[in-house]
């Protein structure tokens, strides 16, 4: 299986190349600043050379704050490019697989959100990356993952922000609990997405680590494996004064990605032990 991966430089980017390499597969990485995805004609020809038979697209604008003011940009990243990925990969035959998120739905469910469900975004962010999902669906052959609350190596997230606050001396974090997801590890997720792919599946899966948390239960995890002293006091959504709107929850159920796999993926406190174990390496 030959594959391209686009935003390789980013924390999913790199773990798909990673995880890729170690299964012995072809792999080929693009990203900025060589290039840009809205590049139409640029994103063609890289797609063009590389001829993969899988083509995992990791791009993506993820500043969920900022695309409140720069809608125009994150559809084009998250929208306007994967229309020209889907051509191409039509072109050559190759299974696109778009990345996708949680925040395509509005959080309004009482149980975890299916496939299936219909999405309602709320916020610019969220109806991004519906555009991209809507794009990737004109390929012949896709498989749009939807992911959420993602963690991996080289990159920001949640758990380095917690982090970098205990090394900082903080002696309190204040933190969300009525925001309900999904913690999922980028290492775990890229091997789920090679798997998906080898096994021919298509459509969406929701790929997710298993179990749910608010983020103040998050962040407590993180620094009791931290074995940190750090006091992690609730607040609510409206106290942290972000200008996009959050689902309450995002929690996305896993069953279909159980039939195709044959098991979930591993509980989420297990993958964040296996991320600090390896930043612990890496230090």
């Amino acid at each position: 299986m030959r594959l391209l991966v686009t935003g390789y430089r980013g924390q999913l980017g790199r773990a798909v190349v990673e995880a890729a390499a170690a299964d012995g597969l072809e792999v080929t990485g693009v990203d900025l600043p060589e290039l840009d995805i809205t590049d139409a004609a640029a994103l063609r020809r890289a797609v063009t050379a590389a001829r993969p038979e899988v083509i995992v697209n990791c791009a993506a604008f993820t500043a969920v704050d900022a695309a409140e003011a720069q809608e125009a940009e994150a559809t084009r990243v998250n929208g306007t490019a994967v229309a020209t990925l889907a051509t191409v990969a039509d072109e050559l035959g190759a299974l696109l697989v778009q990345i996708s998120t949680d925040y395509v739905f509005d959080g309004s469910a009482s149980r975890p959100y299916r496939e299936e469900d219909p999405p309602n975004p709320a916020s610019a962010y969220g109806r991004s990356k519906l555009a991209g999902e809507e794009a990737a669906r004109r390929a012949r052959r896709h498989l749009v993952a939807r992911t959420a609350w993602l963690f991996g190596h080289g990159g920001r997230n949640f758990v380095e922000a917690i982090r970098a606050q205990i090394t900082a001396g903080a002696p309190l974090l204040r933190v969300v609990n009525d925001q309900v997801g999904s913690p999922t590890y980028a290492t775990d997720l890229a091997h789920a997405l090679l798997r998906l792919a080898a096994a021919g599946a298509s459509g969406v899966v929701h790929v997710v680590n298993q179990g749910a948390a608010s983020w103040f239960e998050f962040a407590l995890e993180i620094v009791a494996q931290l074995g940190a002293k750090t006091i992690v006091v609730p607040i609510a959504t409206a106290e942290s004064g972000r200008p996009a709107q959050r689902p309450a929850n995002s929690v996305l159920d896993t069953q279909r990605l159980r039939r195709l796999l044959g098991a979930p993926l591993p509980p989420w406190q297990d993958a964040l032990a296996r991320y600090l174990e390896r930043e612990r390496g890496r230090a």
